[in-house]
Order: C-alpha cells, then sequence, then structure tokens
C-alpha cells in the first residue's frame, strides 16, 4: 500500500455552506504530511472525516485501503491515533491513570506509557490531576495518549498550538522519532515554521480548496528570487543575482574583502502562502 490514505473530490457542506470544496490528495505511507491554513479553511473538517468522526457530502475518502465509514470498527480504531483541540481526558484522574485506562482500552502494555511520557517531556507530572495543568500540560498529555499505542497513522490537529518553544522543539524530536519507526503523520498547521520544519511535503488549504501541493523545498524554489543578499564591511546591502554575472559580483567583492555576510532571498513558506492565496495565516 503506497498510499495510506486517498482522498479524491471531497465536498463538505455544512447548512448549504461549503467548508470543502473538490478537496483532492494522496498521502503516502511513512511520509509526513502537512495541511495548512488559516482557522476556518477547513483543516480539522477534514481530519474528523479522515477519522469517520464526520461523513462527507460527496467525494471519496481511503484511509488503510478502505472507506472512511470503516473506521468506526474498533480493529481499525487501533491502527490510528487522533490528537484534537477535543482533549477528551478524564480531569479527575492523573495523567499515570488517564494513560494506563487507554492501555487497557487498547490493549497497550503500561511500559510504553514512560516512553510516551518521555516524548511530551511529562515525566515528572504523571502524578498530578490532570484538572490541575496548565492548557499547554494537557495538550501534551492529549499527544502522549494518542501515540501511546505506536499507530500506523498519527492525525495531529495543531499539536503545538498552546506550547512553550523548549517543549515544542521536544515534541518535533519526539515525532521524528515516531516517524522513523513507521508511523505516518497527518499534521495539520498554520504554523510555516513548524511545518517547514517537519513535512516531507505540504498542501496549502485556503477557503476550502487545496492551492498548493509540494515538498517544502520545491515550492521555496519555485516563489524565491534568484538573488542574495551581501551586507558589506562599509554597512551597505547590494542584491545579486545567483547567476554567472552575480558570481563574478561575489568574487570581486570576496576579493577586495568588502563582505560581512551573505543572506539568501527564499521566500518562507508563510510569505509564499500570502503570495498565493492573499490571505494571511490567522
Amino acid at each position: 500500500m503506497e498510499h495510506i490514505i486517498e482522498v479524491k473530490d471531497l465536498v463538505k457542506t455544512f447548512a448549504n455552506r461549503p467548508a470543502l470544496e473538490g478537496v483532492d490528495f494522496q498521502v503516502k505511507k511513512g511520509e509526513i504530511f502537512g495541511f495548512l491554513g488559516p482557522s476556518g479553511s477547513g483543516k480539522t473538517t477534514t481530519i474528523k472525516i479522515l477519522t469517520g468522526q464526520l461523513n462527507p457530502t460527496t467525494g471519496t475518502a481511503t484511509v488503510f485501503g478502505e472507506p472512511v465509514s470503516k473506521l468506526k470498527n474498533p480493529d481499525y480504531r487501533k491502527r490510528f491515533g487522533v490528537l484534537t483541540d477535543n482533549s477528551g481526558l478524564y480531569g479527575r484522574l492523573s495523567v499515570l491513570d488517564n494513560l494506563k485506562l487507554y492501555c487497557h482500552l487498547y490493549d497497550v502494555p503500561h511500559t510504553r506509557i514512560e516512553e510516551a511520557l518521555t516524548i511530551v517531556n511529562l515525566e515528572e507530572d504523571k502524578n498530578r490531576r490532570v484538572s490541575t495543568l496548565s492548557k499547554g500540560m494537557t495538550q501534551r498529555v492529549a499527544l502522549a495518549r494518542a501515540l501511546l499505542h505506536e499507530p500506523e497513522l498519527l492525525f495531529l490537529d495543531e499539536p503545538t498550538s498552546a506550547l512553550d518553544p523548549t517543549n515544542t522543539l521536544h515534541i518535533y524530536e519526539g515525532l521524528r522519532a515516531l516517524n522513523a519507526k513507521g508511523t505516518t503523520i497527518f499534521l495539520t498547521t498554520h504554523d510555516m515554521h513548524e511545518a517547514d520544519t517537519l513535512c516531507n511535503r505540504i498542501a496549502f488549504l485556503n477557503k476550502g480548496k487545496i492551492q498548493l501541493l509540494d515538498t517544502p523545498d520545491n515550492l521555496k524554489r519555485k516563489y524565491s528570487e534568484a538573488t542574495v543578499t551581501v551586507e558589506m564591511t562599509n554597512g551597505q546591502k547590494v542584491v545579486v543575482p545567483t547567476g554567472s554575472e552575480g558570481a563574478d559580483k561575489l568574487y570581486s567583492l570576496m576579493k577586495t574583502d568588502q563582505i560581512m555576510r551573505i543572506h539568501s532571498n527564499e521566500s518562507t513558506l508563510g510569505e509564499i502562502f500570502i503570495q498565493v492565496t492573499g490571505r494571511k495565516l490567522a
């Protein structure tokens, strides 16, 4: 099975208002696939359809080669994990007891709990009641639960939106390690830096439609200027093309020891998104 997710001409409407309009994409087995867009663009709706929580209005969506309607079957639910804005955790229980309960439901050995807590950096807080945790810590508990059974496929909806930079980097390391073991990750985010850091391929979703789909590097090459900016020792900045003409100019500046530093004028994914859609990410 080359594609673990396949979506074709997917449409979803709510009260005659379109949330998704003719969405097409595939997710390869073993990749981290980014679904990027601002709030209200249809990201969460897509995840809910792909996890069997919503039915599409028209179009088709398959996961593990089967229609998403089959994902309600317990045998399929054990094959994927989900993190959304609705944690579903029990506030009166400790972090550890929440995860033990999940282990019982999914026939997961308790030895996995320590590994999951390490990934989300919560080892020292495992005995705290969930109701006493901050929003960011609660989100990390929900993430630990989602990856506890080492699913074949992991759906993450804005997984680091409430986290500080230190814990965000810790989560990135854990997700890369999980992916290296074979877990395919479907990531929705409006954080372009996160997508650039983690994803093999990304899709730009805007107003329910996919505007672009490619690797981050390919998109940046396609939409970037073929120039570099040279900061000179006298404080001036010079924009130089990257072709043969620019090479001669750079050689001349280097030979006379006038260069302090050189910057690529590569566009960020956020800048490309605005250029393509005319919308800011928020």
